[in-house]
């Protein structure tokens, strides 16, 4: 907990909003059950592009071979709207991180939304590629070990079986 303080539900300075936060059994294993929730909506991903890549070949040949310029943005497109669908959609939580039991939250109690499921993603990625993947050391030394943007976004990952 941040040395500002929580009063009547509102949020000062980085303080979270309730002492449901508070409990330590929310965040036992959670590093590790990101890593293993990153791996299977990695491979769930990739399985997605094998029926939107015959998709994307039949537009080709529809369109004169136009359509195969989508090849190029495949992974990302399948990759948002997997993430919109699953992160921001009501159990807050891909499948991965279900699988895991490990959910999404945020900071103020209001639900995780599609676009902030993305915008998490997209800037876990962009993270990644500039800081590489040493970026998530910082897990190590955060309360609740959220990583740098959870930090950013102001959500927190947690067990959901607890």
């Amino acid at each position: 907990m941040s040395t500002s303080r929580a009063i009547d539900g509102e949020i000062l300075g980085n303080a979270v909003a309730s002492d449901r936060f508070d409990d330590r059994g929310l965040y036992a294993g959670v590093r590790t059950r990101r890593i293993f929730a990153f791996l299977i909506d990695y491979l769930i991903v990739a399985l997605l592009l094998i029926p939107a890549g015959v998709i994307v070949l039949l537009l080709g040949l529809l369109t004169f071979g136009l359509g195969w310029t989508l090849f190029a943005i495949l992974f990302p497109i399948v990759a948002i709207l997997y993430i919109w669908t699953t992160l921001g959609g009501r159990r807050q939580a891909t499948l991965g991180m279900r699988a895991m039991s490990i959910r999404l939250e945020r900071l103020d109690g209001r639900p995780v939304d599609g676009m902030l499921a993305v915008v998490h993603s997209v800037f876990f990625w962009a993270a990644n590629a500039v800081l590489t993947p040493l970026i998530l050391l910082v897990s190590l030394f955060t309360d609740h070990k959220r990583t740098l943007h959870d930090l950013l976004l102001g959500t927190v990952v947690v067990r959901d079986d607890r």
